[in-house]
C-alpha cells in the first residue's frame, strides 16, 4: 500500500512516498481504507524528533494521527463493526500512521463516523475533539457559570474547544489574531482577545480554566488571570511527573519532566492555582459522545484546507507555518 513515511528524525528529506505492506489485524483489531486524514502540528514534532523520549517509534515511521474511512475487515474479537461501516478515529499513540491507504485500529480506538459529516471534515475532527473534551470535562469538569480562557481560538483544538465549553455553559473568552475574531465569535467565544493589539493578561481576571496549546511566555502569562483554585490545563507542555507516571516513563525521563516543569509548577502554588499537562488519549467511547455532539450541530467542524494526498508533505509543511483556520486534512480520493 502507499504511505508517506520518516526513515530517520530531523531528516533533511522529510516525509517520503513509500510502498509499505498492509497491516496484520490482531484479534481485536479493525482493519480500515482510510479516505481522508488530518494533518496536526504533533505530526511535525515527531517527525522532527521532539517526542523521541516519550514516544520512542521504530524507524521507518508512517506519520499521521487522524482518520476517517471504511472499514475493510476485522479480527475475531471485534464485536462493534463489520466491512462497510463508515468510521473515524485517533488511534493509539503506539499505533500511528494514517498518513497510508490502509491502518489497523483497535475497536476501543474507533467510533462510527458522524452522519452529518463528509469524510474530510470528520478526518479534521478525532485529535483536537478528544484534546479539548479530556481538557475542558475530563480534567477541569467544567461547569455551568463558570469562565474558561481558550489560547489559540482559531486552531484546530481552539475552534472546538469553544464550541465545547460553551455547550457546558461556560462564558468563553479566546486569543485570537485580527484575521479570525470574526471566526472564533461565530463560534461562540463571548471575549475575543485580538494579541496584536491587546494583551489578555492585563484585560482578562478570575478565570476559572485556561487551556493552553501554546505554552512558554503565554502559559506562564495565564496564571495571572485564574482565581484561587483555578487551573492551567497546557498541552504544549512542559510535561509533568504525573504524565510521566501515567506513560510508565524511566526514572530518567521522570526526571526531566520534574525538572521541566518545576518552574511553572512553583509559580503556579505561589498563585494557588494548578499547572497539569495533558497528552490526549485515543478513546472511542469518547468519540462517541463527540458524535452526538456533532450530529446534534452543537460541535461543528472548521476546515482550513483539504490537499490531495500526493501533497501530503505540503500539507504538513502548511500546518507548520501555525497560521492555520482550523484543520487541514488530506484526501484518499
Amino acid at each position: 500500500m502507499k504511505a508517506f513515511i520518516i526513515d530517520r528524525y530531523k531528516s533533511t528529506d522529510g516525509l517520503r512516498a513509500a510502498e509499505v505492506p498492509v497491516p496484520e489485524l490482531r484479534d481485536n483489531d479493525v482493519l480500515v481504507q482510510i479516505h481522508a486524514a488530518g494533518v496536526n502540528p504533533i505530526d511535525g514534532k515527531i517527525k522532527d524528533g521532539e517526542f523521541k523520549r516519550i514516544l520512542p517509534y521504530r524507524l521507518p515511521l508512517i506519520l499521521g494521527n487522524d482518520l476517517a474511512g471504511v472499514v475493510v475487515r476485522v479480527g475475531p474479537q471485534v464485536h462493534r463493526f463489520t466491512p462497510g461501516d463508515e468510521v473515524y478515529a485517533r488511534p493509539d499513540k503506539d499505533r500511528i500512521g494514517t498518513f497510508a491507504e490502509f491502518i489497523a485500529v483497535s475497536e476501543d480506538d474507533l467510533a462510527a463516523k458522524p452522519q452529518s459529516l463528509t469524510m474530510e471534515q470528520a478526518a479534521s475532527l478525532p485529535m483536537v475533539a478528544l484534546t479539548a473534551w479530556q481538557a475542558l470535562v475530563e480534567r477541569a469538569n467544567v461547569r455551568p457559570g463558570q469562565k474558561v480562557l481558550i489560547h489559540a481560538g482559531s486552531g484546530g483544538v481552539g475552534t472546538v474547544a469553544i464550541q465545547l465549553a460553551k455547550h457546558l455553559g461556560a462564558t468563553v473568552a479566546t486569543t485570537t489574531s485580527t484575521a479570525n475574531v470574526e471566526l472564533v465569535k461565530g463560534l461562540g467565544a463571548d471575549v475575543v482577545v485580538d494579541y496584536k493589539k491587546e494583551d489578555f493578561a492585563t484585560i482578562l481576571h478570575d478565570y476559572d480554566v485556561v487551556l493552553d496549546p501554546l505554552g512558554g511566555e503565554t502559559l506562564e502569562k495565564s496564571l495571572r488571570v485564574l482565581r484561587p483554585g483555578g487551573t492551567v490545563i497546557g498541552i504544549a507542555g512542559p510535561p509533568d511527573p504525573d504524565f510521566a507516571q501515567e506513560i510508565g516513563a524511566s526514572w530518567f525521563v521522570r526526571l526531566a519532566m520534574t525538572l521541566l516543569s518545576y518552574r511553572i509548577k512553583k509559580q503556579a502554588r505561589r498563585r494557588q492555582v494548578t499547572y497539569s499537562f495533558l497528552f490526549m488519549k485515543a478513546s472511542g467511547n469518547e468519540l462517541r459522545k463527540i458524535t452526538t455532539l456533532v450530529d446534534a450541530g452543537t460541535i461543528r467542524p472548521v476546515v482550513d484546507k483539504v490537499f490531495p494526498y500526493e501533497s501530503t508533505k505540503d500539507a504538513l509543511a502548511y500546518v507548520q507555518t501555525g497560521r492555520t483556520q482550523g484543520k487541514v486534512v488530506v484526501t484518499m480520493r
